[in-house]
């Protein structure tokens, strides 16, 4: 395995953790609710009155992060996708599935379940760092 110390950006990084940090607490606390977006994308699908507005301002904070990141902190992001369309388009199907069969994403079970200590999101997060892993390694080096 090769690290890019060259592109390590310790303080970027730890900016945008307090972010999240913050805005998962402000929203817990503020709603009562996790912050997750599969929920976020969810409720799109499925409009709520006066609920949206909030939902279509964060998607399009998380769309617009890297121009974001540009313009604060000179940084340009470079993101390679090494497949083809109907592959991305299958993954993020999958994706979708998951997080639907498993009553939540990363981001809700990571951020805010793991630090509420919640058992089922430990389990979701172990199940999903075990897949990760294994469909990397059967990508990488078995196929």
């Amino acid at each position: 395995m090769h690290i890019d110390w060259l592109a390590f950006t310790p303080g970027p990084s730890l900016l945008g953790g307090v972010l999240l940090g913050i805005a998962t607490s402000a929203y817990v606390l503020l709603h009562g609710r996790i912050l997750g977006i599969s929920g976020i994308i969810g409720g799109l699908l499925r409009p709520v009155k006066q609920m949206w507005v909030w939902r279509i301002v964060l998607l399009l904070g998380i769309l617009t992060s890297p121009l974001w990141s540009i313009l604060l902190f000179d940084m340009y992001p470079v993101q390679i996708i090494e497949a083809n369309w109907p592959i991305v388009i299958v993954a993020g199907l999958l994706v979708g599935f998951g997080a639907q069969y498993g009553s939540g994403c990363t981001s809700g079970h990571g951020i805010c379940g793991l630090s509420r200590l919640s058992p089922r999101s430990l389990v979701a997060i172990v199940s999903f760092m075990i897949s990760g892993f294994a469909v990397a390694y059967i990508l990488r080096h078995l196929l």
